[in-house]
């Protein structure tokens, strides 16, 4: 159960599996503070994004190096190199990352600090998820990541916004956010086969268990929603959602 410092700090969490305006990415957040980090993070769980959690500096850098995310949550006061040295260097990659700061420094000249080192936006603790959500998704649209509302094949559409996907005559059911998080991942590339562990780093961070069977698992309760022609198994090799015809 979260203390009321946490529970303070993101508001009121959503339960899990419920429904919000989101799209599933993966996400480095860099928080110190226990409470915090835990709360952010199973938060944005919940929300059906795939979250990496590091508690320091040089951490933080060395994770966006060994992995594409799609953008980074950082407080400023990490251990270690500090959140505008992490930004510094993360500026300094060859591929743009997305970064909104996350920290209780709340004074003028912190915020044109961080918008100066290149972060694309700022939010001041305590913030709800909500609030953070609808800036994630600001900044991804910005970015070009995510903009589209609607994901689809032509047989097969799938709506962030209600975790519904519309198949066949006009037929439609709400997905899980797990369920949600692997078809988002088969939507976005339709025609190619993604292997069971590229379905895994969409749905699950570092610190989450994963169970051998629970690509399978997630496939099948999908197909069971939807028809079981809707995601092909090319066996050996992965999974695949047909090219729009």
């Amino acid at each position: 159960m979260l203390s009321k410092v946490a529970e303070d700090l993101v508001g009121a969490i959503p339960p899990k599996g419920a429904v919000s305006k989101r799209w599933s990415m993966r996400i480095l957040l860099a928080e110190d503070d226990g409470m915090v980090g835990e709360a952010v993070a199973q938060a944005l769980r919940d929300a059906a994004y795939a979250i990496d959690w590091v508690t320091d500096g040089n951490s933080a850098v060395d994770a966006a190096l060994a992995e594409p995310y799609d953008m980074a949550l950082l407080d400023l006061g990490l251990p270690g190199l500090d959140g505008c040295e992490v930004l510094r260097r993360f500026r300094q990659m060859r591929h743009p990352l997305p970064v909104i700061i996350l920290t209780a420094r709340d004074g003028v000249d912190d915020r044109i600090e961080g918008l100066d080192l290149g972060a694309d936006d700022y939010l001041v603790k305590p913030f709800e998820v909500r609030e953070l959500l609808a800036r994630m998704r600001a900044v991804l649209r910005r970015q070009g990541s995510g903009a589209a509302a609607i994901l689809s094949n032509g047989a097969i559409s799938l709506d962030p916004a209600t975790y519904e996907v519309t198949f066949g005559a006009g037929v439609s059911c709400r997905l899980t956010a797990r369920e949600f998080s692997l078809l988002r991942a088969l939507l976005a590339r339709p025609g190619t086969i993604l292997s069971r562990m590229d379905l895994e780093r969409h749905i699950y961070g570092w610190n989450e268990e994963v169970e051998s069977n629970a690509v399978e698992f997630l496939i099948h309760a999908i197909r069971k929603k939807i028809g079981a022609a809707a995601i092909r198994n090319v066996r050996g090799v992965g999974w695949m959602v047909d090219r729009p015809s």
